[in-house]
């Protein structure tokens, strides 16, 4: 009895000794979160970004027990978040939430010092933020024919706006542009509040934007829809048409998204994903995010990698044919 009982112990102490750290490790994912979670939005407060997350993290902060912090780490292409969140512990307690610009369109970013695809974890997507064609009342433009037609009358002439050069806003137009053969003029602004503006007044016949950020331009009678830039419409914009509609293979929007530090547990990837799908559930929290212009359309880890890489593989097409440049 003493033997097998010494044994036992002995076989212990070598299996502990083998895996230096386990137990701790165990021992954190189980009682995650006991503390603060730090939730970075790599973009100003007011974005889809920000108010995708700060609605999401409400929920979270009431299923998991613990206060989600926001911290809005602006700059640089959205590059300065996310690289403090890969250079966080890989522990649970720091999450990023943003659009996926940074991943899709790699190419086009400031030189980083991460790998998106080595350094996080893609955990939920929240919602997609719908891009919309705009163009000034007086521009003569009715529908995607019309302009198309005075595109390929005027090659290089008609003018659109975008927050910036290599934005997704101007990228949607381009690809816009490849799939009707004509051309564009680009003319980027600083920032989505100076392109709304300027086609306002009618500086450009074109603008490329989400709904949240013009909804009051356009119930104003300022500035109208001529499409959305995605193949499906959502439910809640029932009288706008798609590119489908168009003829138009084009399919382009903001997807918000739940990330963490690449190391992060498996457990506590699985226990976040679960309590964002719950979250999203909520008929009242659905409903915030169609009114501000955002469809909520859950999509879990392993299928948010690969859909993030088929995006990417897109994307890098319409950059390389129209030559895209960030500045």
């Amino acid at each position: 009895m003493r033997l097998r009982t010494g044994l036992s112990l002995a076989l212990t102490l070598l299996a502990l000794l083998a895996a230096p750290g386990t137990a701790p490790a165990q021992a954190q994912t189980q009682t995650w979160p006991s503390r603060n979670v730090r939730v970075i939005v790599p973009f100003p407060a007011g974005g889809v970004a920000d108010i995708g997350a700060r609605l999401v993290s409400q929920k979270l902060a009431d299923a998991l027990g613990q206060p989600m912090v926001i911290e809005n780490r602006a700059g640089a292409s959205g590059t300065l978040g996310v690289d403090a969140a890969t250079k966080s512990p890989p522990d649970g307690y720091t999450i990023l939430m943003t659009t996926g610009d940074f991943i899709t369109v790699p190419s086009l970013l400031p030189a980083t010092t991460y790998d998106p695809y080595k350094d996080l974890i893609p955990v939920t997507r929240i919602a997609v933020a719908p891009l919309l064609l705009l163009t000034h009342p007086n521009s003569g433009l009715a529908s995607v024919k019309d302009l198309i037609a005075k595109a390929k009358a005027e090659p290089g002439k008609v003018a659109f706006g975008s927050p910036g050069h290599g934005t997704i806003n101007q990228i949607a137009a381009e690809w816009l542009a490849l799939e009707a053969g004509i051309k564009l003029l680009h003319v980027p602004y600083r920032g989505g509040a100076a392109m709304s503006n300027g086609l306002a007044a009618g500086d450009t016949a074109l603008g490329v934007t989400t709904q949240s950020s013009v909804q009051g331009m356009i119930d104003a009678g300022k500035i109208k829809v001529l499409s959305i830039l995605s193949r499906e419409r959502p439910s809640f914009l029932r009288d706008w048409p798609t590119m489908t509609d168009s003829g138009l293979n084009v399919d382009a929007g903001l997807n918000i998204g739940v990330y963490l530090p690449a190391g992060t547990p498996a457990a506590i990837v699985a226990r976040l994903d679960a309590e964002v799908l719950k979250a999203l559930q909520d008929d009242g929290l659905r409903k915030r995010f169609a009114d501000l212009g955002m469809d909520v359309t859950p999509v879990s880890q392993g299928a948010l990698a690969e859909r993030i890489r088929n995006e990417a593989a897109r994307y890098k097409r319409v950059i390389e044919q129209t030559g895209v440049k960030l500045n």
